[in-house]
């Protein structure tokens, strides 16, 4: 199973030394808008579920639905859940209307209702997100700055199926250079919705 290591830096100036010590390997720049819902009467967040709206913004924007299940904190975070691209118009149509989202044809939108029982859809607000993206020593690492309406979080990211020595390198390469981290102790969604940046 792949599984997410999550590292929070401190601030802009650990974000920007660390985009520049990884430049040289650095794949592309992926500019994201993130929207979440759930149902009226919070079937989803009530079972720890969420369902969120992804803009992609390269060439041309891609529009991503995916509903997903797990622990909303730890270093190493299971990626579990379920994905599909959605017509941008459609997109469109769920941020001005989330009470259209029920008649779709989405299959996550139909496991949302016959697993979670959602019988109604509502937008709970979303965050912005540039993810500057690196394959550095057969790692593809995801480096982040979200920018919530309360402030701005750093946060290096990279899926394996080892995720202790993947661990090991990013604190060894993060060290050697100086660069002070932190343990990421909530999801971007929990921060989200605490509407506070962590300490």
């Amino acid at each position: 199973m792949e599984v997410e290591v999550k590292l929070r830096l401190p601030g802009a100036d650990a974000h920007r030394r660390v985009a520049s010590l990884l430049s040289p390997h650095r794949l592309r720049t992926d500019r994201q808008e993130n929207l979440f819902f759930d149902g009226a009467a919070g079937e989803l967040s009530s079972r720890r579920a969420v369902l969120r709206l992804r803009v992609l913004q390269r060439r041309r924007p891609l529009r991503r639905l995916a509903q997903g299940q797990g622990p909303s904190s730890s270093t190493r975070q299971p990626r579990r859940g379920d994905e599909e691209e959605l017509d941008p118009a459609r997109g469109r149509e769920c941020v001005a209307d989330p009470g259209k989202m029920g008649s779709m044809g989405s299959r996550v939108l139909r496991r949302c209702r016959e697993e979670f029982g959602v019988g109604e859809f509502v937008g709970l607000g979303g965050f912005g997100n540039v993810r500057d993206v690196y394959e550095w020593k057969g790692l593809t690492l995801e480096v982040d700055e979200t920018k919530y309406e309360f402030g701005t979080c750093y946060e290096i990211e990279c899926e394996s199926s080892d995720p202790e020595a993947v661990k090991k390198v990013i604190e060894e390469f993060l060290k050697e250079n100086g660069v002070e981290y932190k343990y990421s102790e909530a999801s971007k969604f929990a921060i989200f919705r605490s509407g506070k940046l962590p300490e």
